[in-house]
Formats: structure tokens, C-alpha cells, sequence
């Protein structure tokens, strides 16, 4: 008598079974990971992905993943109810606004901008804009500074400039720091897990199988690169401490403090009025002059000759 063979029992939807129980371990493992590092708590070591040996292994890989969970969880909670210390990421940003002669200003702007080179000093944007009739110069100049260096960099700006304002603020990015080197652990135990399975020669797998493996490490990997990148900005930013300073030329004021010294303003601004009364005088003949010569002339001539008859019949 012939028996029929069930139709999900076949060796390629055995494979597939597996190649699916494979995935869905690591991803579990990765997921108790996620757990872990969420409450600060160290992971377990990850089992090594071998061959399979049944549905029954697959299973039960699953289910010690699920297990170790919360056992890790719970550990995260009790180091943080212990009190573990825990390291903090600050990113420090200074402004600065300071005065200098107007005859100086480009030195000490070029001498700060210098002292940079020499120190942990990291120059992010420069701008000098030199005085001008118009207007007064201003410079501007914007860096990242090693702590240790910060106040050898603010002493020798001391020494060229007078320092007006001051202004410190602190942003903690400690959160943001331990989630991405958590996810960064993660992807990374998973793009391993993959890769372990790649380069497993025991297991028969289809080529969509392998294609599909493939597939998810690729992603795996641009998402570890991604997180990468984000941990090296961050770095920059919790390393370094961000300072600005903006460079303008000293006021001279009147008595009092209330406004400009009118004499000196005046002298300053007496080229820019003397030039501009002469371009509108410049301007108004340039207007009246052709009306002068179509009009203007006419009729003086005609006026003229009027008179002259007048004058010619009153005789």
C-alpha cells in the first residue's frame, strides 16, 4: 500500500524551515541585546549560530534567547539601583564678543587665528571684514579646542583683546552617546551572526536562501556605518569644547557714554557728504541742461528781440 508523503515535509521546505528558525534566533538574540544595553547592563556572550540539526534545535536556540532577556534586564536595573557610576557626555559651546583698536583688528585677529594651529585646535569657519568708510570692520572666528588647551587659547586672546562678554553653555548628550554605541554593538553581533551563517558549508541552502542572507547583512552593514558616523560627531562634540569669538573695534565715546563723539564723526564723515553734494549737483545739470538748451535759449532770444522793437518804436 502506497503512502503519500505530506506536502510540507519536503527537503527544500525543511531548508527553508531552518534557514527561517536561523534568522529568527538571531534576530531574537539581537533583540535581548537591545534589552540589555537599554538598562546599561552588559550582555551576555552571544552562542555561536552552527549548523542546524533539527526544527527542535532552532527552537529551543529561540527559546534560551527569550530566556536570557530578562534576566538581563534585571541585571541592568539592579546595577542602576546600586549606584554605578555612570560616565557623562557634555558638549561645551562658548561665545565670546571682544574689542580691539580699529588699527588692530586684523592683527589680533590673524595672531588668535595662529595660536589655533599651534594648539588641539580645530578651526572651523574665519571671516575679516576690514573697516571701511561705510562701515567699522568686524572678525569672527570659530573652533573646537581640547579642554586642556581652552585656557591657553583664552590667555593669549586676553593678550591682544579686551574680552567684553563671556558666555558658557553645556548641553549633556549622555543618552544619546550609550544608544548609539548600544545599537552599534547590536548591528554588530548581528552582521556577525550573518556572517556565520554564510560561511556555513554543512547546511544546504537555496540560492534565494543565500540571496536573502545577503540581502540583510548589506543592510546590517550600511546601518553599523550610519551609526558609526553618528558616534564620531558626537565625539567631536563631547571631546572638544566649541568656542566662537566675535572681534570688534573699540568705540570711542563722549562723555557720559551716550553717543559717538560728534567732532570725530564729523570729520569721518565729511569726505562721504562732500562727495555725495557733488554727484547731486551732477545730477541736477544733467537734468536741466537739455531743457536749458532746447528751451531755456529760445526763449531768451525771443524775449530779446521783443525788447528791442519796443524800444525801437518808443525812440
Amino acid at each position: 500500500m502506497m503512502h503519500r508523503k505530506h506536502p510540507f515535509s519536503s527537503p527544500a521546505t525543511g531548508r527553508r524551515s531552518g534557514i527561517f528558525l536561523l534568522v529568527l534566533a538571531a534576530a531574537l538574540s539581537v533583540g535581548g541585546c537591545d534589552r540589555h544595553n537599554a538598562t546599561g547592563a552588559a550582555p551576555p556572550p552571544a552562542e555561536p549560530i552552527s549548523a542546524p540539526g533539527g526544527s527542535m534545535r532552532m527552537k529551543q536556540v529561540a527559546r534560551e534567547a527569550e530566556q536570557q532577556a530578562p534576566a538581563a534586564a534585571g541585571s541592568g536595573a539592579s546595577d542602576v539601583l546600586q549606584g554605578t557610576p555612570l560616565q557623562r557626555y557634555l558638549a561645551v559651546r562658548q561665545d565670546l564678543n571682544v574689542e580691539v583698536a580699529p588699527d588692530q583688528l586684523a592683527d589680533a585677529w590673524g595672531k588668535v587665528r595662529d595660536l589655533c594651529g599651534t594648539l588641539q585646535c580645530e578651526l572651523l569657519s574665519s571671516s575679516l571684514l576690514r573697516e571701511t568708510p561705510q562701515q567699522p570692520g568686524n572678525a569672527m572666528l570659530e573652533m573646537r579646542v581640547a579642554p586642556a588647551d581652552v585656557d591657553k587659547l583664552l590667555s593669549g586672546l586676553a593678550g591682544v583683546a579686551n574680552v567684553v562678554s563671556q558666555n558658557t553653555t553645556s548641553e549633556d548628550r549622555t543618552a544619546e552617546v550609550i544608544d548609539v554605541e548600544a545599537r552599534i554593538k547590536n548591528r554588530v553581533e548581528f552582521r556577525d551572526s550573518l556572517r556565520l551563517m554564510l560561511r556555513d558549508k554543512t547546511t544546504k541552502r537555496d540560492m534565494s536562501d543565500l540571496l536573502e542572507i545577503q540581502r540583510t547583512l548589506a543592510d546590517t552593514q550600511a546601518e553599523l556605518d550610519s551609526s558609526a558616523t553618528q558616534r564620531k560627531v558626537l565625539e567631536q562634540q563631547t571631546t572638544k569644547q566649541h568656542i566662537q569669538i566675535q572681534f570688534t573695534p573699540t568705540r570711542t565715546l563722549s562723555q557720559g557714554g551716550r553717543s559717538y563723539n560728534p567732532m570725530m564723526r564729523a570729520l569721518r564723515e565729511a569726505g562721504s557728504v562732500l562727495a555725495e553734494s557733488v554727484g547731486v549737483l551732477i545730477t541736477f545739470l544733467a537734468a536741466v541742461l537739455p531743457w536749458v538748451l532746447l528751451v531755456g535759449l529760445p526763449m531768451v532770444w525771443l524775449v530779446r528781440l521783443v525788447w528791442r522793437r519796443r524800444r525801437a518804436k518808443a525812440a
